[in-house]
Parts: structure tokens; C-alpha cells; sequence
């Protein structure tokens, strides 16, 4: 199984099949939530959509649930119908580089059914290197009909999650760095560390020394200490850079791989909840 796509191939599909083809650029910044759709309305990919982590790849912060939940369903398939994208249109996604919010937009077309789903190897940084053309032009999508078919039993939530570490059913990933796993540093929650019983892999191992994917035997060398045989339960901070470690499992034949959307934005929104600080 591989998603990516060059810009070489991207061009060839967009000659050939413009009217079954989307492209959505997914380019945003934790840091500066407007970034990403800024950069977006000054160059883009021709034909390029929009969609944004917080608008439209996440539900409104609860109590519960992390700091970006899943999206409602019925809304996201609107949002994807308003733009162009039903279950036969192929849609090729892209971020600047190879970063995670274009794993996480894959990841939800994959819950929602969708099988046509590629991510732009390189994202725009690579597409302009190689002297593509771009844009500021805004397009009018075709307006289309998604009708989501939810992979359901690809999630996992607070309450299983914590029954299937304690028993020992399930292996929990954490996709942080390193330093945040540890708890020595953490910029954006109140507490600090890990759900007890999480291992660590920094979702950035799914990658290159280049920065480009690894491919399928680098990538199972580097989950190799996993069982393709156990269930897996892939976190982060919020439920985003978990998604490139599913979409490397998932390259890697690892099959029961699932998504714990909330992860520690919402294991910590219960006061109740253990924080383990040591490597495990």
C-alpha cells in the first residue's frame, strides 16, 4: 500500500481526468491559526481547495474530547460535497511539506470511506522546487454528494483505552516528541508526560533523513519492535500527528491500527486520570 504521489504524477492526472480529480491543500500552523489558509489565498496549487484543521478537520472544543475532535460526520461530508468531492472522485492532498496535517485530512476521508485518497509526496514546497506553476485564483467546485460510510470500529475512546492498557490487549503509541512523552516539556497543555503505558514513537520516524517517506521496509524496520499481530492504539497531543504513525503502520501491513482521537488533550480533561512521566 503506498498514497503518495509526485508532482510529475499530480500534472499527468489533472490533464487527463480534471473533472474527477480535487486537490486540497491542508497547509496550517498550531501556531498561527490563520496561516495556513493565508498562505493558501496568496499561492496554491491550480484547482486547489481549502480546508482548515480547526474549520473543517475538527469539531468546536468540549469539555472532552481533545483539543481538535473529530469532526460531525453529516458536516464533514457537506464540506466535502461543497468542494467538489464525492465517493468516485479521486483527491489528492497537500501541506507544505511533509507534515502531518495532510495525514490527518488522508486519515479522515479513510474513516469516512473514501478509497481514493493520495497525499502529494514533498507537498508545495516540492511541487514549486520542481518549477510547477501556482495561483491565487479561488476555484468554483462543482458542488458533488459524499455519503460517508464511517469505519467506526477505527477509533477508540478514553474509557477503552484506558481498560485495554491496563489489560494488556492493546499497544499504545505516542506520537510526541520525545521530550514531550517525558513530561519535560509541554507548551500547550496544563499537564505534562504521557498516558501510562504508552510507548513512544515521535510521528516524525515515519520520515527521512531528507524528509520525504520513508518507504515500506524502512518503515517496517522502524515499527518493528510492534506485533503486526497486536491491536494498536495510535495518540498524540490531540489526535493530528497520531495520524502519519497510522498512515506508516498502515504502509508498514500492520492491520488493527486504530485511532485514539482524543489522546492526551483529553486522557488529562479527566482529573481522575494517571500522567506517567518515565520511558515505558
Amino acid at each position: 500500500m503506498s498514497v503518495f504521489v509526485s508532482p510529475d504524477w499530480l500534472v499527468k492526472r489533472m490533464e487527463e481526468y480534471p473533472d474527477h480529480t480535487a486537490i486540497v491543500d491542508v497547509r496550517f500552523s498550531l501556531g498561527d491559526s490563520s496561516a495556513g489558509e493565508t498562505a493558501y489565498q496568496e499561492s496554491h496549487i491550480p484547482g486547489a481547495v481549502y480546508l482548515d484543521l480547526n474549520k473543517h478537520l475538527s469539531s468546536s472544543v468540549q469539555n472532552h474530547g481533545g483539543n481538535h475532535p473529530l469532526p460531525d460526520m453529516d458536516d464533514f461530508s457537506e464540506k466535502l460535497g461543497e468542494v467538489g468531492i464525492d465517493q468516485e472522485t479521486t483527491v489528492i492532498i497537500y501541506d507544505q511539506h511533509n507534515d502531518m496535517f495532510s495525514a490527518r485530512m488522508w486519515w479522515l476521508l479513510h474513516y469516512a470511506g473514501h478509497q481514493y485518497a493520495y497525499i502529494l509526496d514533498g507537498g508545495f514546497d516540492r511541487w514549486q522546487k520542481q518549477g510547477n506553476v501556482t495561483t491565487n485564483k479561488i476555484p468554483v467546485p462543482s458542488v458533488k454528494h459524499f455519503y460517508p460510510a464511517e469505519r467506526s470500529d477505527e477509533v477508540v475512546h478514553m474509557e477503552e483505552v484506558k481498560e485495554k492498557v491496563k489489560k494488556g490487549s492493546a499497544v499504545l503509541l505516542d506520537s510526541r516528541a520525545k521530550e514531550r512523552y517525558l513530561g519535560k516539556n509541554e507548551p500547550m497543555y496544563q499537564k505534562a508526560g504521557h498516558i501510562p503505558g504508552a510507548k513512544n514513537y515521535f510521528w516524525k520516524g515515519v520520515l527521512g533523513e531528507n524528509g520525504g517517506w520513508k518507504d515500506k521496509a524502512a518503515l517496517q524496520a522502524h515499527f518493528a519492535p510492534l506485533s503486526e499481530t497486536d491491536e494498536i492504539i495510535v495518540s498524540c497531543g490531540s489526535g493530528v500527528s497520531a495520524c502519519p504513525n497510522i498512515l506508516g503502520l498502515k504502509m508498514a501491513g500492520y492491520s488493527n491500527v486504530k485511532l485514539y482521537p482524543g489522546s492526551f488533550s483529553d486522557w488529562i480533561s479527566y482529573p481522575e486520570n494517571d500522567v506517567a512521566t518515565e520511558e515505558e
